[in-house]
């Protein structure tokens, strides 16, 4: 795909370090030049026990929901030696990064329930449309998740009779920057019209504060992947900032609609 005078923007992708490298290398393919800055930290949770515990007890539940490919590497990384996914357990995913990292994990795909397909939001509202319309009372769900996160499904779940158990399989951390990290963050903020921030997390923008608690970001502009990042990043202090879904290819059709680097800094 040619994206236009906007090609000339550098990409600056904020995800954690392992879906940012597969990020960049999707987007630089698709002609756009691209370069990670992971603005979030993701660790092992620093007890295993609790996902090692959940492992054995798998077959008793009826749904898993992941709330990040992070949360399927970190589960999947404590599983049993030998061990496959229970028939009759369903797998949720918020999207479609998620969904594949349960597939590429050996989750049969009958098993994944996500989004419907064409959703504008990936988020746990949109998995709740397609999980609505079972019973849940009395039945066990899992979540897998870091040492903290929205509670929001966990919530409406339990409001329909289900048992909800919470197990934290991975920690996210602040940044700490290289220093090809640091020279990337310090040309956005002398050169904003070159670049254009991609953002799928609030947490990664409040990590962004803290490393540049005092940088102006009128002049910057960004593509967040849900309303409520969109917040974030406006609260920030981002001057231009457009929702888009979370995929390298609508990254790529947003950045060809985008105004000239001439054009929008008039």
């Amino acid at each position: 795909m040619k994206a236009g005078p906007a090609a000339a923007m550098k990409l600056i992708v904020t995800r954690p370090a392992a879906q940012a490298t597969a990020w960049v290398q999707d987007l630089q393919a698709l002609g756009l030049d691209a370069q990670a800055l992971p603005l979030i930290d993701i660790a092992a949770a620093a007890d295993p026990a609790p996902v090692q515990a959940a492992w054995q007890q798998l077959p008793g539940f009826a749904l898993v929901m992941f709330v990040s490919a992070n949360a399927v590497a970190h589960f999947f990384a404590l599983a049993p030696a030998g061990a496959g996914w229970p028939v009759g357990v369903a797998a949720a995913a918020t999207g479609p990064g998620t969904s594949a990292a349960l597939l590429a994990a050996g989750v049969p795909p009958a098993a994944v329930v996500q989004p419907a397909a064409g959703t504008l939001q990936f988020d746990s509202e949109a998995l709740w449309a397609q999980l609505s319309r079972q019973d849940w009372a009395g039945r066990a769900v899992l979540v897998v998740r870091g040492e903290d996160g929205r509670d929001w499904l966990a919530d409406t779940l339990r409001g329909r009779g289900a048992q909800v158990q919470l197990v934290a399989a991975y920690q996210r951390h602040a940044p700490r920057p290289g220093r090809l990290g640091l020279a990337l963050l310090a040309q956005a903020q002398q050169a904003p019209a070159a670049h254009l921030w991609l953002f799928s997390s609030s947490e990664a923008l409040g990590h962004l504060r803290g490393l540049a608690p005092v940088a102006d970001w009128s002049h910057s502009r960004a593509l967040a992947s849900h309303p409520r990042i969109v917040q974030s990043a406006r609260a920030l202090g981002f001057g231009q900032v457009l929702e888009c879904p979370p995929s390298p290819s609508a990254v790529a059709a947003q950045v060809a609609r985008w105004p000239s680097i001439q054009s929008s800094s008039q």
